[in-house]
């Protein structure tokens, strides 16, 4: 097999980049300190801008950031595989401190304070038998299952309130946990911006094999997830709702990971189911950006405004 350097190698294999990963480790939660800061989501005191509060949401390690002013719903923001491959390195890249919102930085499954024991070593033997089912599934399909739990913790705090539609935002494996999440129209979904995402398990294969030179090992459980987490069979649920969710798409245009074309067919399949709202559907190519947009300053800053225009907008 051919070697791979490790800077092109896409988010599902890229196991041995153990500081690009996980970043830095969190600090676990005190008890002591979350009981005195009730309510969770309470706007920032008077004398901080922004205040950075960590915790649990429904046994998911979660780090909020409370302005001072909040007058939105909640923005859940998922990481990738790396970078930013942590709640807080996705912080770090996408604070969004000029949307007057709580943002709610999630941990991915089988990451951070929920990596397996064996840490990379458990990755990667996982990814060798089977990337789909034993990589993608628990990571990307258990983030979006575990979505509504983490919603209803949020309105028990007092985060969110009934009936309000939350933001979201996925980067790479975190924006396949996006729309997989919408998909199953668990929750409201208001706004949502996916950046160099993977469409699904169909376009997380594809990226995998081009990345390594090896072939993907199709069974009927994988073929029967691809089926479920593909967005482009998916369309209608990821746009229910009156009006549609206003939905923004980032694609680097030096992105060599995730192939343009699943997200050119998701493009023409969502139109359609546009035609009356298209100022809330958008898929944006930015120059000079590519897969790695937190590692490159160019990048960083393209995205960051990007994003904050958006959930300003809509």
């Amino acid at each position: 097999m051919r070697a791979v350097p490790v800077a092109t190698i896409p988010w599902i294999t890229r196991f041995t980049a153990l500081p690009l990963l996980l970043g830095l480790p969190l600090a676990a939660p005190d008890p002591a300190r979350a009981s005195v800061e009730a309510p969770l989501c309470a706007a920032a005191p008077p004398v901080a801008d922004i205040e950075v509060r960590r915790t649990t949401l429904a046994g998911v390690p979660a780090i909020l950031r409370v302005p001072k002013r909040v007058s939105r719903p909640p923005i859940v923001l998922w990481h990738g595989f790396g970078p930013p491959a942590s709640e807080a390195a996705m912080m770090a890249a996408l604070p969004l401190d000029e949307v007057p919102a709580v943002k709610v930085y999630l941990g991915l499954p089988m990451f951070g304070e929920r990596a397996l024991p064996g840490g990379m070593k458990e990755l990667t033997r996982r990814q060798g038998q089977d990337v789909g089912l034993q990589v993608f599934k628990p990571v990307v399909v258990g983030a979006g299952d575990e979505l509504p739990r983490v919603a209803h913790a949020l309105e028990e705090q007092g985060c969110l309130r009934p009936r309000d539609a939350i933001g979201l935002v996925g980067f790479s494996a975190g924006g396949a946990a996006a729309l997989y999440a919408m998909s199953r129209h668990a929750l409201a979904v208001n706004t949502a911006v996916l950046i160099n995402p993977s469409t699904g398990l169909t376009a997380s294969v594809q990226a995998f094999e081009q990345a390594t030179g090896r072939t993907y090992a199709w069974s009927p459980a994988s073929r029967e997830l691809a089926q479920q987490t593909d967005a482009v069979d998916h369309v209608e649920q990821i746009a229910g709702g009156m009006p549609p969710p206003a939905l923004l798409f980032l694609q680097g245009a030096d992105d060599s990971v995730i192939d343009s074309h699943a997200l050119a067919d998701l493009d023409e399949r969502l139109q359609p189911l546009y035609r009356d709202h298209a100022q809330r559907l958008r898929f944006a190519r930015l120059s000079g950006v590519s897969h790695q947009w937190a590692s490159d300053p160019q990048g960083l800053a393209s995205v960051r405004q990007a994003v904050a225009t958006w959930f300003i907008s809509h």
